[in-house]
């Protein structure tokens, strides 16, 4: 089985369309979302048809849950309210209501895989420290039999492993997931990556050799910061898109 998984897509039709190119070239079984389909940038509607067209499997993201009026932005930055305030006016219904409709965790248990997409205690808690990191392995312990749990909300690309009780980061572009050996993996962000590079990012997941590659794929940017600032949205958020923070 050959999965692809993709996160924050934050409304950006160029990113994905790229992405989703690549992955179609890729001999892929399963394309899996991490959450947060729309935010940030200007074409929640589309990349939402886009998700759901294809049948891909998504969790909810908080901007998910924000958007669709399940939560209110009360914590969010100026940036990031001010982007859901304006997604909220553009959302049509029917994408509404796949947003609320999202499942908060998904699970793929023939392959011992897990999806979520801030932590396993909640959509909107990052998975940043070594001790966010223990916590979440402590509960892959209690909660579930999956030996590998995907995760977003970072926007960066990371892999952790837990192995003699002990937490290792990995950061090589390819990854082997070792048997009786736990794992947390971050694929990045498709849409507004936060890791200083400015290009999509995206993993596959091969069972048959476990192998995690990452991949890193260009886009037209420009395209995208037109329409931010076409759409009235914070010029920031055109700004940030150009130098992958």
């Amino acid at each position: 089985m050959r999965y692809a998984f993709i996160s924050d897509i934050h409304s950006n039709l160029e990113a994905l369309s790229a992405v989703l190119k690549q992955i179609d070239s890729c001999n892929i079984d399963e394309t899996v979302c991490l959450g947060d389909i729309v935010g940030y940038n200007a074409n929640p509607n589309e990349c939402i048809e886009i998700i759901k067209s294809r049948d891909i499997k998504c969790v909810m993201g908080n901007h998910d849950a924000m958007a669709s009026g399940l939560e209110e932005p009360d914590d969010f930055t100026y940036l990031a309210k001010e982007a859901i305030l304006w997604t909220r006016g553009q959302l049509m219904s029917q994408s509404l209501a796949f947003l609320k409709n999202l499942p908060r965790r998904l699970s793929f248990p023939h392959d011992n895989l897990l999806a979520v997409h801030g932590s396993l205690q909640h959509t909107d808690e990052y998975i940043f420290s070594l001790q966010d990191v223990a916590a979440n392995f402590m509960l892959m312990d209690q909660e579930t039999d999956a030996n590998a749990c995907f995760f977003g909300h970072t926007h960066i690309r990371i892999a952790y492993k837990e192995m003699k009780k002990s937490i290792y980061p990995c950061y090589e572009n390819i990854i082997t997931i070792e048997e009786a050996v736990r794992y947390l993996i971050n694929p990045g962000s498709v849409g507004q990556p936060r890791d200083g590079d400015s290009k999509a990012s995206f993993l596959i997941y091969d069972t048959s050799d476990r192998k995690v590659e990452f991949f890193r794929i260009s886009y037209d940017i420009d395209k995208t910061c037109k329409k931010i600032i076409v759409a009235g949205l914070p010029i920031e958020l055109a700004e940030r898109l150009t130098s992958g923070w």
